[in-house]
């Protein structure tokens, strides 16, 4: 295979043999305030910040995930995610949810400590989150079918114990405002998916674990780490 010949990554599409395409992974950092203070940051209401992850990274539910290399530790982060199919620039707070196709439920895996050396550098995160199927993410579901969740219970286990829950209603900025403070900096365009941030309960995985999640009236995630 050479480069001319490397498939789009795509999701299945809830209840239909299609896929969303993927163009561009955003994610929120630290959009609950008890995941803020977890990790040492100031949970008050100050302008989102966001990063990336490529959109190779994602992948199928079920499927067992290879341990990365370069960590000794390795973070589950629960989240909703946003499928984006209207695209556009300064899209006003009360316009964002028309440019949503619909809602999933992902992972935002870490490798902690290669981030945390970055923060202590003053350097990017790529190397800590956007390395090779460190976004796993459920089927896409429709907004027209289960409209745009506000609230609902978000949850996340390893091996059946519970590591997060918490309620979409605790995140500091909602799905339309991160939309439209996100599109000040980039012209959004459909295949674009939004990571919304995760809730407190963070921490780390080995070789083997199960790990399970969802999100109430969205859909549920598992996905095993590979021995």
């Amino acid at each position: 295979m050479n480069a001319f010949d490397l498939p789009q990554p795509r999701i299945p599409i809830a209840g239909s043999g299609e896929h969303f395409p993927v163009r561009r992974i955003y994610c929120v950092g630290q959009n609950y305030a008890a995941h803020a203070r977890e990790m040492g940051g100031n949970p008050d209401r100050e302008p989102p910040f966001y990063f990336m992850k490529p959109a190779d990274a994602v992948v199928s539910g079920g499927s067992t995930i290879a341990w990365p290399p370069r960590t000794s530790n390795l973070h589950h982060e629960i989240e909703l995610v946003v499928a984006i199919d209207a695209g556009g620039a300064n899209i006003a707070v009360d316009d964002a949810t028309t440019h949503v196709f619909g809602y999933a439920v992902g992972i935002d895996l870490t490798r902690r400590d290669l981030q945390a050396a970055a923060k202590k550098a003053g350097r990017p995160w790529d190397t800590a989150k956007g390395f090779d199927q460190s976004a796993p993410i459920s089927c896409i579901h429709r907004s027209r079918d289960i409209g745009h969740p506000r609230s609902g219970r978000i949850w996340l286990t390893v091996n059946g114990e519970s590591r997060q829950d918490s309620n979409l209603d605790q995140m500091i900025w909602n799905v339309p405002e991160a939309i439209a403070e996100l599109s000040t900096y980039f012209t959004l365009q459909p295949g674009d998916l939004l990571f919304t941030g995760t809730p407190e309960g963070v921490g780390a995985l080995h070789p083997g674990d199960r790990v399970a999640g969802g999100i109430e009236n969205v859909d549920e995630i598992q996905v095993r780490v590979a021995t």
